[in-house]
């Protein structure tokens, strides 16, 4: 309860919440804390107050309720199999409400996003788009609003890939209404999340933060269509701060759509026709193979010789990933992306604990 309770807080943000957690160690030691220790913690008086004073006890435990009721999962910062790109930014969410189930192979991962006004052209190419990086085994990550996101998910589905809706509101709240089934579906072969606890509603304020959580857990972002004012610029923007790919597909010079697309290519952003385009960029270390050529198995006489040793050496037992760069005498980024081939060519797969063990 401790966890929800201090989200409750007044004045305590994304940032704020990760700063006290881990100088207390814990929400829990953070409420135990004295007023003079969390004023050395840097915070204003009015935190202190709200803190030492805090009478929210009640919504937090209506909140974890909630939670046990509709079977929507807590996951911690601080706890395994929070997204370790989503960790790395500014301000992550230090909780995340989860439906679904997050999995090693989203990161590898492309946001996909665009206007709700989709046009004929826009839905077309956003659905090859999504459809073929999800054939090749990248996770699509959107919003779940109506128009180009949802058309992104729809063909991340409809590839047999993963896919990753970022809501707005509550996890138990259907928005936008008519995207219901596909939310479901979502929640099925991929996950829906939200920083917001059941219950919320959606809210135009709620909508920029949704946006940083979308590339924060992208290797990049693809905008398909937008208008000169379009939340998706929103995501571009905050991909730019994260130190992501920005994306962007040109269209007529005459259609609103345009507008968004036209000005990140302007300012940079790399012109996007078909996936390859993208895959080259955030997958430039090898051939990324399609998902029905994954699950035709692995073949050691195809393989990098940085691949046969990872291979070889696993075939005695699952190794710590440490362990298994000593063994191949790989530093750990040469071994983390020889990792992330062989998971995706479906060769190993990750244990819990950071150990990796051949795929049977």
């Amino acid at each position: 309860m401790h966890w929800l309770a201090l989200r409750l807080v007044p004045g305590v943000g994304a940032v704020t919440y990760r700063k006290l957690v881990e100088r207390f160690g814990s929400p829990r030691g953070v409420f135990e804390a004295t007023g003079a220790a969390l004023r050395g913690a840097d915070l204003r008086e009015s935190v202190v107050a709200a803190i030492t004073g805090f009478a929210g006890w009640a919504e937090a435990a209506r909140q974890e309720a909630l939670l046990a009721g509709r079977d929507i999962g807590l996951l911690s910062l601080w706890q395994e199999g929070y997204p370790e790109r989503l960790a790395a930014i500014f301000d992550p969410p230090p909780l995340l409400f989860l439906r679904g189930a997050l999995a090693s192979a989203d990161r590898l991962a492309v946001a996909v996003v665009g206007t709700r006004a989709a046009s004929y052209y826009g839905r077309s190419v956003c659905e090859r788009l999504a459809g073929d990086l999800a054939a090749r085994g990248v996770t699509i990550v959107s919003g779940l609003a109506r128009g180009i996101d949802a058309v992104a998910h729809r063909a991340a589905l409809e590839a047999g890939g993963r896919t990753i809706a970022v809501a707005a509101c509550g996890l138990d709240v259907s928005y936008p209404a008519e995207n219901k089934q596909l939310a479901e579906q979502v929640a099925a072969q991929g996950a829906i999340i939200s920083e917001l606890p059941p219950g919320t509603q959606p809210d135009r304020s709620h909508f920029p933060a949704r946006n940083r959580i979308i590339s924060g857990l992208a290797l990049g972002v693809v905008v398909v269509e937008a208008g000169s004012r379009s939340g998706a610029l929103i995501t571009a923007r905050c991909a730019l701060e994260q130190g992501r790919e920005v994306f962007a597909v040109p269209g007529s010079v005459q259609a609103p759509g345009s507008a968004g697309p036209h000005r990140l290519i302007r300012q940079g952003a790399k012109l996007v026709e078909r996936a390859e385009d993208i895959l080259e960029e955030v997958y430039p270390w090898g051939s990324c193979p399609r998902v029905d050529e994954q699950a035709a198995g692995f073949n050691l006489s195809g393989a990098s010789a940085d691949e046969v040793a990872v291979c070889r050496t696993l075939e005695a037992g699952p190794l710590h990933v440490d362990e298994l760069a000593t063994r191949c005498d790989l530093d750990l980024g040469a071994l983390a992306q020889v990792l992330l081939e062989l998971e995706l060519k479906g060769a190993i797969r990750q244990l819990p604990g950071r150990l990796f063990a051949r795929a049977s």
